[in-house]
């Protein structure tokens, strides 16, 4: 299979209000639902600076070694990807690779890059580095969350031409392509790449529009303008270098303060807006701006090692005792909706699995009562003098994520489970889920592609929840070794419908990125997977 895109047409990225509300219409999308600012702006201003808050402090500066959106944001900007993906069709589009092919069985993709990109040290972008990228990654391992997912069963990349790689995987790998989208397979430059792990958090040169100027630990992060950049997405609306000089992401944790900055002008963009902080930034005339996110919704992920989630009728009914509308309705906003499947609506190959996901708390009791739990007298369910007490582990990195669990404590305690929440740091969440001392995780994670569910639960990626399951695994496998979406669809809906069968995980509300800007904020637009591109932003 051959792809090329010889004289590509450059668009902006965006998704249009109407499309939008489409996929929010459950919950409710409002007209003013929109994934980019301008309008009826006028001719684009270049040069002048833009501050967004993040509502979390970034791990990292390299975009192979961080998952969190606010790590990723400013990440992105540094770095160029293989490909894209226009977030209206899912096509995939060429950036630094002008075409590619990829064989029958998935197992080989070669790419054919374009022949003027370099880094920002002024070394080439070709096959060689991309080999030394792949390479790369695949040592990183666990250090490279997303992308050594991505690489399952890579094999090797060998140096065609200066300006084509073959990329070899020893299975068929149907997803590749689409991850060569994303920030974490996008390229660094040789000489960041020979730096230890640790270095490239502070240290990291790219191939993208703008340049890393200073990195502050849990403050601040500081980027300008690439001024040689004269390439980019086919996606793009601008060619060449960048509209802003400086781009800086500053941290505020507290959303009401974030929120106060932008209405005051201290900042230009704020990320991380919280549902009850919405309805104020309508009112101050500044209009939040939405999109969906893919992916996993916000979910309950059980470490199925430890003794009471081991239980398939405890994890039933932990889903059963849970009201997602009440959760909705309650601490988020008509931006949200209710998880209804293993994936957000939004994601590719998503299939309908609402009847799983019934809230019926007679149901949980009973199922309990079957298992051998009785009320103590507490009010907590006992069984051979043990309560039915599990802790849930969180990262403090979206501001609605207490009060929904609490909200979910409640719900819980109603059929006799109790819950005890423990909070953690979003840099602490990775090692907490490593060594495995809690019951119930809580988390999401974005991507268009549904071989997330495999990235979450494959004995042979991070499993975080200890899943040991033969049969999940083929079919995890299966799904990725599938071309044809055809062929593929009719797995990752089977394969939805397990994992919430067997409680594997138990989906809770998709997220949606909300933002915040004025009217003097420009083409600031989302990626694919809803992340946040910031080539052709401009201010004025």
């Amino acid at each position: 299979m051959r792809f090329s895109h010889p004289s590509p047409v450059r668009r902006r990225a965006t998704v249009p209000a109407a499309l939008l509300c489409g996929a929010l219409l459950l919950a409710g999308c409002g007209a003013n639902a929109s994934s980019s600012a301008g309008g009826d702006a006028g001719e684009p201003v270049e040069g002048g600076e833009l501050t967004f808050a993040l509502a979390s402090a970034p791990t990292c500066a390299d975009p192979q070694q961080v998952a969190t959106n606010d790590s990723l944001y400013p990440a992105r900007q540094l770095v160029d990807s293989l490909t894209d993906q226009d977030p209206e069709t899912g096509e995939i589009v060429p950036w630094l690779a002008e075409s590619w092919e990829v064989n029958e069985d998935a197992t080989v993709y070669t790419f054919t890059l374009r022949d003027d990109a370099t880094f920002s040290d002024g070394t080439p972008v070709d096959a060689e580095a991309l080999r030394l990228n792949l390479d790369g990654i695949a040592a990183l391992g666990a250090r490279a969350p997303l992308g050594h997912s991505y690489l399952t069963g890579y094999r090797s990349t060998e140096v065609r031409d200066t300006h084509t790689a073959e990329v070899a995987f020893d299975r068929p790998n149907a997803q590749f392509l689409q991850a060569t989208t994303t920030p974490a397979l996008g390229l660094l430059a040789p000489a960041t790449l020979e730096r230890s792990p640790g270095d490239r958090c502070t240290e990291v040169v790219g191939s993208g529009p703008f340049v890393l100027e200073e990195y502050r630990v849990n403050s601040s992060v500081t980027q300008v303008r690439r001024e040689d950049y004269a390439w980019g997405s086919s996606l793009w609306e601008a060619p060449g270098a960048a509209r802003l000089e400086r781009l800086t992401f500053e941290v505020i944790a507290e959303s009401g303060v974030r929120t106060g900055g932008l209405s005051s002008g201290q900042v230009d963009a704020i990320g991380g807006v919280a549902p009850q902080d919405e309805a104020t930034l309508e009112a101050s005339g500044l209009t939040p701006h939405r999109r969906a996110n893919p992916g996993l919704p916000f979910s309950l992920f059980p470490q199925l090692e430890r003794p009471l989630v081991s239980d398939p009728a405890v994890r039933r009914a932990v889903s059963l005792a849970i009201d997602r509308q009440e959760i909705v309705d309650t601490v988020l906003s008509p931006s949200y909706r209710p998880a209804t499947s293993s994936l957000a609506s939004t994601t590719d190959l998503y299939a309908d699995h609402s009847a799983l996901l019934t809230h019926d708390p007679e149901t949980a009791a009973s199922l309990l009562a079957e298992a051998g739990w009785r009320e103590g007298p507490d009010g907590v369910l006992t069984k051979d003098g043990e309560p039915l007490r599990l802790t849930l582990v969180w990262g403090a990195n979206f501001g609605p994520n207490q009060p929904a669990l609490e909200l979910i404590q409640q719900q819980l305690r109603a059929v006799g489970i109790d819950v005890v929440l423990r909070t953690v740091t979003a840099a602490e969440y990775n090692g907490v889920r490593e060594e495995g001392d809690y019951d119930y995780a809580w988390s999401n994670t974005t991507r268009t592609d549904p071989d997330i569910l495999r990235a979450a639960f494959s004995d042979t990626l991070a499993n975080f929840s200890r899943v040991d399951d033969p049969a999940l695994e083929e079919l995890l496998n299966e799904q990725n070794g599938t071309v044809d979406p055809e062929v593929r669809g009719p797995l990752v809906e089977r394969l939805q419908g397990e994992l919430l069968e067997k409680g594997y995980l138990v989906p809770v509300f998709e997220l949606t990125t909300v933002l915040g800007y004025g009217g003097d904020v420009h083409e600031l637009d989302f990626e694919a997977s809803s992340r946040l591109q910031f080539h052709d932003t401009w201010h004025g």
